[in-house]
């Protein structure tokens, strides 16, 4: 049976795994979670309850949590681009960076946008600062950490690279990378430009309007 992702195109998560699947050419089913798929959305819910994008099928096997469906690829369905190095050394500061983007790039930009949304007790404004202190201490962070370097971790794309894609795009949407940050910008550019992770921005472009913050007239 072809795998299966269940997830949206818009969802940061969802694009993840999809740069993933992209990166190797893997075949499977996109399952597109929404109001005009309701069998897709009943599926998902009795699979995975606490309703996070996405959960991976593979057969009568399922895997949640984005970097673990990465890695689960990686084990049973392999290709050319290799996301997670052999070496334990190597993919334990691979494992590392995709923790960084996902925990300090990624979760204050969901703070901003769950407090625009009003799904937490904090005020849109406030949201929206306490997301651009915790981004700027991860922008700075990474443009020292990149000097030098292609992709997150040195020459080779892998998990971590995506994990950052959607991470900074979304961020940045959020609160802009500054031009004190040339390094970190130019990844982003670099991201943005990997084949794999403009096909997934390009399936997103739809649904730029429901972005809470405002989309901006850019990437």
């Amino acid at each position: 049976m072809a795998l299966a992702l269940y997830g949206h195109p818009f969802s940061s998560y969802t694009q993840k795994a999809l740069v993933a699947l992209y990166e190797n050419s893997t075949p499977f089913e996109f399952r597109c979670i929404g109001p005009d798929t309701p069998e897709h959305s009943a599926e998902w819910l009795r699979r995975w309850p606490l309703r996070k994008f996405p959960l991976l099928l593979d057969g009568d096997h399922q895997v949640v949590e984005t970097s673990l469906v990465i890695e689960y690829l990686q084990l049973t369905h392999p290709g050319p681009v290799r996301l997670l190095p052999e070496d334990p050394r190597a993919a334990l500061e691979v494992r590392f960076l995709d923790r960084f983007f996902d925990l300090y790039v990624m979760d204050p930009m969901q703070l901003a946008v769950d407090s625009a949304l009003g799904r937490i007790p904090v005020k849109r404004d406030e949201g929206r600062l306490l997301a651009a202190e915790r981004l700027e201490r991860a922008y700075a962070w990474l443009e020292g950490h990149l000097a030098g370097k292609t992709w997150a971790t040195g020459a080779d794309f892998t998990m971590a690279d995506c994990a950052a894609a959607p991470s900074l795009f979304y961020a940045d949407w959020t609160h802009p990378i500054g031009e004190q940050f040339p390094t970190l910008r130019a990844y982003r550019a670099r991201l943005l430009a990997r084949p794999s992770f403009a096909r997934a921005v390009d399936k997103a472009r739809p649904f730029r309007s429901f972005f809470p913050l405002g989309a901006p007239e850019r990437d």
